[in-house]
């Protein structure tokens, strides 16, 4: 079953050029494609399928500072402000509010390294607080029972999954830029060593931008080694409810209100691995990620080898590719861990108790070894850019993402410092001609 998702209206008429092919209408790509039209350049997004079909509208919608990683903090702070005035110079509705995120927690542990988490945030002008039991207790009354501590970030939000992606498409539109919708990439040409077109199944297109779900593959077909891999998460949707937090963040369960009064329930880091041929040739790198997490992972089945994403086939420019052949990753629900996530929300809260499942959904997210994503210029290939494997936290930081790409590509002062995310840091080693980072 689909996420549920917006659809939005585009053209299929192709400019003759572009300054800039954006690949992808994930909330990255959208992001990307609009704030390049705002520097004035023409851009047109391309998108196998439909904008936002895929992970990004089948996250949680956490928009959010807390408890991120020290280099990619400074990019979700800044993300905050842009979902923030995107609403404002726009007038598009992404569904963001600053609601407020509630952690609670009956774990020592768990609430110590909260803690030491917010002692660092201070030191960068970020401010979440701790909860006593008193206060934790209150504010997740909605559970009936007890908490030893928790935190509360008042300044982080949610937006929704379902339109953000589609509402800024539409800007980009309005702005001026062109969106294309059921037209895949193919690949790429050079001149002289640099990136010189786009090729897509309806033809060629100048400059390029690459992101997206699917960029291991794309890259693989380029000569260029990129490590990723992704894992199968399953969550589900249910009617609307009054009484519960906005959004709520447990060791069992996490819950997410919807712009409609639903909310969307999660156990988090909980997923399968399937197998593919991508995920073996990077098993290496990818190891000590998984033992750590290994009590949510869990092996999958061929899921992943159908869906054709992680494939290490390469083909032609001139035929049709595994992205043609699968327009949405749509994959199967893990029935299991559905009615998992559904006893642990009744349980933790008892408004749930009736509430009927509005809709279930997979997909897919894709990480990087050590979970920041890679945004920056492939070296061996001037001109081609990389924003790919944002680790589940691409839709909260999409605004800063997309500003930081359109700001390498102009030459403009960079949002936040470029170097933590460049794609070379992941494995140190030189560049030839066949890359590997």
């Amino acid at each position: 079953m689909p996420a549920p998702l917006v659809r939005i209206e585009t053209t299929d008429s192709q400019p003759q050029a572009a300054d800039v092919v954006v690949i992808g209408g994930g909330i990255v790509g959208v992001f990307t494609a609009y704030y390049l039209v705002c520097h004035g350049l023409k851009v047109v997004l391309v998108e196998k399928g439909l904008i936002g079909a895929e992970q990004s509208s089948r996250n949680w919608g956490w928009c959010r500072q807390q408890n991120r990683d020290a280099r990619e903090l400074p990019l979700s702070t800044k993300s905050l402000n842009l979902w923030d005035r995107f609403a404002a110079e726009t007038g598009e509705d992404t569904g963001f509010r600053r609601c407020g995120l509630l952690y609670l927690s009956d774990n020592e542990r768990e609430l110590e390294g909260w803690a030491r988490w917010r002692d660092f945030a201070r030191t960068v002008g970020v401010t979440t607080f701790m909860l006593s039991s008193t206060e934790a207790t209150e504010r997740g009354k909605a559970t009936g029972k007890p908490w030893k501590g928790g935190v509360f970030s008042s300044s982080d939000g949610t937006a929704d999954p379902s339109k953000a992606a589609p509402a800024v498409a539409r800007a980009i539109i309005s702005a001026g830029g062109v969106v294309l919708q059921n037209c895949a990439a193919r690949g790429i040409e050079t001149s002289g060593g640099r990136l010189s077109a786009v090729i897509t199944e309806k033809g060629k297109k100048v400059a390029v931008l690459a992101g997206g779900a699917w960029a291991s593959s794309f890259c693989n077909n380029l000569g260029v080694r990129f490590p990723q891999a992704s894992v199968r998460s399953s969550i589900l949707s249910v009617e609307p409810v009054e009484g519960l937090p906005d959004a709520l963040h447990t060791t069992e369960v996490s819950t997410t209100r919807r712009a409609d009064g639903g909310y969307t329930l999660a156990i988090s880091g909980r997923a399968r691995v399937d197998v593919t041929a991508q995920q073996l040739r990077f098993a290496r790198y990818f190891v000590p990620m998984f033992a750590r997490r290994w009590r949510n992972l869990a092996p999958g089945g061929v899921e992943g080898w159908r869906s054709g994403h992680e494939t290490l086939r390469r083909w032609r420019l001139d035929e049709r590719t595994p992205m043609e052949r699968m327009r949405i990753l749509d994959p199967a629900v893990d029935e299991g861990t559905i009615s998992e996530i559904l006893r642990r929300a009744r349980n933790l809260l008892p408004g749930l108790a009736k509430a009927k499942i509005a809709s279930r959904w997979a997909g897919y997210i894709d990480s990087t070894p050590d979970g920041v994503p890679a945004i920056g210029e492939v070296p061996n290939i001037p001109g081609f850019i990389l924003a790919a494997g944002f680790s589940g936290h691409g839709f909260g930081i999409g605004p800063g993402a997309g500003h930081l790409i359109a700001d390498v590509i102009t030459e403009q002062t960079p949002l936040v410092d470029p170097v933590p995310y460049k794609p070379e840091r992941l494995t140190g080693s030189a560049w030839g001609k066949v890359a590997e980072f």
